[in-house]
């Protein structure tokens, strides 16, 4: 195997010429190296991944989230565990919370729902990063309309009043992202729970409803 983390450091000091590489580069360096990789199976590719994230470095951790995406139509029955795993154990912040999540794993749980029901656990776990986790890895099967079996509803409702404000901020997002493909669903629950619901996660699932449903709410 390649010594992944060193050619990684390599090609980002050619990048960033001195400088902390901006996103956009590390993204490139990423998509180049994933190009040369003679071995593109996926147990070869996850092993990378698992290397890059153990030196818990921010732009090897956009390296590695961006292979297991783009290996995501090799998905199979033990992904769920190692995805869950890198969770748990890398992330530790919103950004590469939602790096991770809107992409490889919210892929994963576009082609297997039945995985919703071991997401719905992390709404308890005392990171905040996996509790926002459980809204935000929805997104990608909301977007891509492969969410049939999934209530969203769920989430928030069991996140609702969450102690960090970063977790408010994902289902708000989440619910956002939603009242794009259900807006009168997500209109009667923002109606049923706007004395509750905290505000800054109201006003995040608000922004995308139409100007009337918005201003009944904001009334």
């Amino acid at each position: 195997m390649i010594d992944v983390v060193s050619q990684a450091r390599c090609e980002l000091v050619k990048v960033s010429k001195g400088k902390r590489p901006n996103t956009g580069a590390v993204r490139s360096v990423s998509s180049a190296m994933y190009r040369a990789l003679e071995d593109k199976s996926i147990d070869s590719v996850m092993s990378c991944c698992e290397r890059l994230l153990e030196e818990r470095e921010w732009a090897l951790g956009i390296i590695a989230y961006d292979w297991a995406f783009r290996v995501r139509k090799q998905y199979n029955d033990q992904t769920f565990a190692i995805f869950e795993g890198w969770l748990k154990e890398y992330v530790t912040d919103w950004g590469d919370c939602d790096d991770f999540c809107t992409h490889a794993f919210g892929a994963l749980l576009s082609q297997n729902k039945d995985l919703f029901t071991q997401v719905r656990s992390w709404t308890e776990h005392p990171k905040f990063a996996v509790r926002r986790a459980a809204a935000v890895v929805l997104i990608y099967p909301i977007k891509q309309g492969k969410y049939k079996g999934i209530d969203p509803f769920i989430i928030s409702d069991a996140l609702m009043n969450d102690a960090h404000y970063l977790v408010l901020k994902g289902y708000g997002w989440m619910l956002k992202i939603l009242s794009e493909v259900e807006p009168d669903a997500v209109y009667e629950y923002l109606s049923k729970y706007k004395g509750v619901m905290p505000r800054v996660a109201f006003r995040y699932a608000l922004e995308k409803l139409g100007k009337e449903l918005k201003s009944s709410l904001l009334n």
